[in-house]
């Protein structure tokens, strides 16, 4: 009998470590030999819908170098969507022809890299996949900087972005330290609904810097009162103040704390952007101090030269802990770490269902947040710590560094 065929791709943001996934999908069905081709979705879902499919048994599968060039890469080599599946039961035009083209290509399992809303498309598929009786074996594997999929401990990319993001900040520290005036600087951190990432920036204190003085996570309500009143409880001691805050600060009403409007997008979560910039008004209108503020953007999930090894390591681990949990019968399930020690940090892979974490959230525990609501306490750094760890042996040309390169995705045509 003929191997089935295997496909995977990626979806939502992007992050150092989705690479390291794809690529450790890859390596898994070379050992496991259980399938065939590989075939890879360019731009997610979409991909199979637009009939836009790489066979990466071409591309990577022969080229071991080519293979660890992947795991090193940022952002997603198979490219990226943000594209929410329809309910079936409304429409499921879609599902019949995704699940035609499973069968034309001889497909035993999909497996589809991504974060909350990736899981709720393997969801989807999981659901249509029982009712129409198909044995296609759909594994969702992990990804998000946000760190917020439940069930699992942490999440591939996670790692990476909170070693630049505490990088980030004591750069920032030495570079305000230089004056001898009173200043703020505002620090703007990805994280919708949960601070894990902002969370991240105490890793940046040492022994001579406490920067970042205050942190607020969207955990907590923000209060424009209180912290204009921490920020001027700490001019009175110090010259210079460094805050990190989340891009998903909210009051007490649930209204964001931004610069503008936010906008929507096509699975209802709000597009946020300026809550540093609004905090940097704040701070004029109301205390006489050299203010600014820092947006870090996209920098904390593409900066692969900053990235940890052991994210790498683990992002990898989970794509061929998916091959092994498809070869084993396993299907409608995300691929979860669990840490077992934390000195010496230790961890298991395995498996949950995926109706348990698909359109969940996972939130910093409160009591892991100081009671004032701006600082996290020693839980936070105990767990944040071993994620950082390691530093790849990155290959430079020219200069730079040596990525795989993305022709084939569309807007490089």
């Amino acid at each position: 009998m003929n191997k089935k065929n295997c496909m995977v791709a990626q979806s939502g943001g992007p992050t150092v470590a989705i690479n390291a996934s794809l690529a450790g999908v890859i390596h898994g069905v070379m050992v496991s030999e259980i399938y065939d081709t590989i075939y890879g979705s360019v731009n997610g879902i979409l991909g199979i819908l637009n009939d836009n499919l790489l066979n990466l048994n071409e591309t990577i599968r022969k080229n071991t170098d080519n293979l660890e060039t992947l795991k090193q890469s940022p952002a997603m080599y198979l490219g990226s969507c943000r594209f929410k599946l329809p309910d079936f039961m409304d429409d499921d035009s879609s599902y019949n022809y995704i699940f035609r083209q499973f069968e034309k290509l001889n497909i035993g399992a999909f497996f589809y890299i991504g974060g909350n809303d990736s899981m709720d498309t393997v969801l989807k598929l999981s659901d249509y996949a029982k009712r129409i009786g198909s044995d296609i074996r759909i594994i969702g594997i992990p990804k998000t900087i946000d760190n917020d999929l439940m069930i699992t401990d942490h999440t591939p990319g996670f790692g990476s972005a909170a070693k630049y993001v505490a990088a980030s900040l004591l750069e920032i520290a030495h570079d305000t330290f230089i004056y001898a005036v009173k200043s703020v600087t505002i620090v703007e951190i990805m994280g919708r609904d949960a601070g894990w990432l902002t969370a991240a920036a105490a890793l940046a204190r040492n022994e001579y810097s406490n920067a970042p003085h205050l942190i607020y996570l969207p955990e907590t309500n923000f209060d424009k009162d209180k912290f204009l009143n921490d920020v001027r409880s700490l001019l009175e001691k110090q010259n210079n103040i460094i805050i990190a805050i989340s891009e998903g600060i909210h009051d007490a009403s649930g209204s964001y704390i931004n610069a503008g409007e936010s906008q929507k997008d096509s699975f209802g979560h709000s597009q946020l952007s300026g809550a540093g910039k609004a905090l940097e008004y704040l701070i004029k209108d109301n205390i006489n101090v050299k203010v600014r503020s820092v947006e870090i953007n996209v920098l904390q999930r593409c900066a692969a030269h900053l990235s940890s090894q052991t994210d790498l390591d683990e992002a990898f681990a989970q794509g061929e802990t998916a091959v092994t949990l498809a070869k084993e019968g396993i299907t409608a399930s995300m691929v979860t770490i669990q840490r077992t020690s934390n000195t010496p940090y230790t961890v298991e892979y395995g498996h949950a269902e995926i109706k348990n974490i698909a359109n969940e959230a996972k939130r910093v525990p409160r009591e892991w947040i100081n009671e004032a609501g701006n600082d996290v306490l020693p839980e936070m750094i105990a767990y944040l710590m071993p994620l950082i760890q390691g530093e790849p042996q990155v290959t430079y040309k020219n200069g730079l560094p040596v990525y795989m390169e993305v022709s084939h995705l569309s807007h490089c045509r």
